[in-house]
């Protein structure tokens, strides 16, 4: 009887811890499926993170990329505008030194001929030089013609007594000579200091020689050695007076 009532608990306990172990398990089991579940969220949660990450990354190198070609514009443009900018300025500075050239060109200029300085405007010093080689160029007719003109041109210049020594010495040449003694005198009366003075002085007695006037080329030599002893002029003039005794 006791014998069966323990074979009877033993089997009752048994059964129990089977259920038991069976319910541990099936709890295992769900854990792990919930584990499995969890771990699956996660993976995909992770997936689409990565994803989300990836195409983040994409954008920010787009992004990137979008900048360095704006970058890369902007400095062209920049580079460009420089070379511009550049190229205005020595556009301007050229045209602003043509400017001042032009100016200048046309501003009165301090002149020093045969030992006096005055003031001319260049035009003024241009059309006296073109005379001047006109001149020298053995063209009289045309140089005397040049020097007229200048004359009524620029009645006050301070060129007007070399203007007025060279017509006669042209004249002279041209054997004008009243005229020519005319135009040394009226350089004589204008400017008696003038450096070519004696030169003039000498002319004039040179024209009254050719105009068979002595007595007043005698007169006139005399008073070259009077009144420019020191000069060549004087020299030549003592030279011609010892052919008159």
């Amino acid at each position: 009887m006791v014998m069966s009532v323990f074979a009877s608990m033993g089997a009752h306990a048994a059964l129990f811890s089977d259920d038991e172990a069976r319910t541990a398990i099936l709890e295992l089991r769900q854990r792990v499926e919930a584990q499995k579940l969890a771990g699956e969220a996660i993976e995909r949660r992770l997936s689409e993170e990565n994803v989300s990450l990836r195409r983040s990354l994409l954008d920010l190198q787009n992004q990137i990329e979008t900048l360095r070609a704006e970058q890369a514009r902007m400095r062209g443009q920049a580079e460009q505008f420089t070379r511009e900018l550049a190229e205005s300025q020595r556009r301007h500075a050229a045209l602003s030194q043509a400017m001042d050239d032009r100016l200048r060109s046309m501003e009165p200029q301090k002149i020093s001929l045969d030992g006096r300085e005055f003031v001319a405007n260049p035009a003024e010093k241009r059309e006296f030089d073109a005379a001047l080689a006109v001149f020298r160029s053995g063209d009289f007719a045309g140089a005397q013609a040049a020097f007229l003109d200048f004359a009524k041109r620029y009645p006050k210049s301070g060129y007007q007594a070399s203007v007025l020594f060279w017509l006669g010495n042209a004249q002279y040449a041209t054997r004008d000579y009243k005229e020519a003694v005319a135009n040394f005198r009226s350089m004589l009366t204008q400017a008696p200091d003038h450096a070519r003075a004696p030169e003039a002085m000498l002319s004039i007695a040179n024209c009254q020689i050719e105009l068979k006037d002595a007595r007043a080329a005698r007169r006139t030599l005399e008073e070259v050695i009077r009144l420019y002893p020191q000069s060549e002029a004087a020299q030549a003039a003592k030279e011609r007076l010892a052919k008159f005794r």
